[in-house]
């Protein structure tokens, strides 16, 4: 891309790569948990436009101060994660139906609340969206510090080591004493909050609740993950690889905007290097 586009490697331009990557790879941290453990989480990118749309109400058509508003967004965000973990653990349902549902529910009440419409947030959520001294993005701060926390959770905590356990032989989890029923709870509920925080930086950058924000992105989150090198036959991934997932999609649309490139035909070379990386991962693991 460097050499293709002499203004890709300006200062300017790797910051808005780093602001693109952000609120994916914000998703994509709290997606590696469920995919670790050989799940699935389709309703990130839904839960993450109804936290944005909750806190925007609550401030906006309630009354409420900011910050108890934004902690009602978070909260929203882990109240739909737990409901997919209770449907997954206790309810038997595969992942992708639990999710998929939620992914539904969460666009519709998103929608309700809004009637559709932007939903005006309060300066404190507009922050998010800012810079800090005028050229170090918040949300690529926000981003890096999420990146720490999933980092320290996967390889310093014993969720983190109940999420390999479980990606790499449930029953055996099971076996081993693992509560595993109430750890996917935990593991869907940081998945849904990481997406909520996601949610209030899209909004502060679009300076408001949109109800179909960040629509699709649940596919993108997932792209970054495989893409990161973790395998969705679970027990293996990384919170730096999905970063690096991240940062590798947003740099192919960036330098792909920079070359004038049809929206279009950048879709069709995302699709080709989700496939390589799934393939890639497939041989890897027969190889073995």
């Amino acid at each position: 891309m460097a050499i293709l586009s002499p203004v890709f490697l300006t200062p300017q331009n790797l910051t808005n790569v780093g602001t693109q990557a952000a609120v994916v790879a914000i998703l994509a941290f709290g997606q590696t948990f469920v995919i670790v453990s050989a799940g699935i989480d389709l309703s990130v990118g839904s839960v993450a436009a109804l936290s944005a749309i909750v806190t925007g109400y609550g401030a906006s058509n309630l009354g409420l101060p900011a910050w108890i508003a934004i902690l009602l967004g978070l909260a929203t965000g882990l109240a739909a994660g737990v409901v997919n973990g209770i449907l997954i653990s206790y309810g038997r349902l595969p992942a992708f139906i639990a999710t998929m549902a939620m992914l539904s529910v969460a666009r519709g009440l998103a929608l309700v609340l809004s009637n559709g419409i932007p939903v005006k947030v309060p300066a404190e959520v507009a922050f998010f969206g800012s810079t800090l001294g005028g050229w170090l993005p918040v949300p690529l701060v926000i981003m890096v510090v999420l990146g720490v926390l999933a980092a320290f959770i996967l390889n310093r905590t014993y969720v983190g080591r109940c999420m390999y356990a479980i990606g790499g032989n449930e029953e055996a989890a099971r076996l081993s004493g693992i509560n595993v029923g109430r750890q996917k709870l935990i593991i869907y509920g940081l998945s849904a909050t990481f997406a909520a925080v996601a949610g209030l930086v899209l909004a502060g950058r679009l300076a408001s609740g949109q109800p179909q924000a960040a629509a699709g992105y649940e596919l993108d989150a997932i792209a970054a993950v495989v893409i990161g090198g973790a395998s969705l036959a679970g027990g293996t991934g990384r919170a730096f690889g999905t970063f690096v997932g991240a940062l590798v999609l947003a740099v192919i649309r960036n330098g792909l905007n920079l070359l004038n490139v049809s929206s279009f035909w950048q879709q069709v070379v995302i699709g080709i290097v989700i496939a390589l990386a799934v393939l890639t991962d497939t041989l890897r693991r027969k190889s073995k």
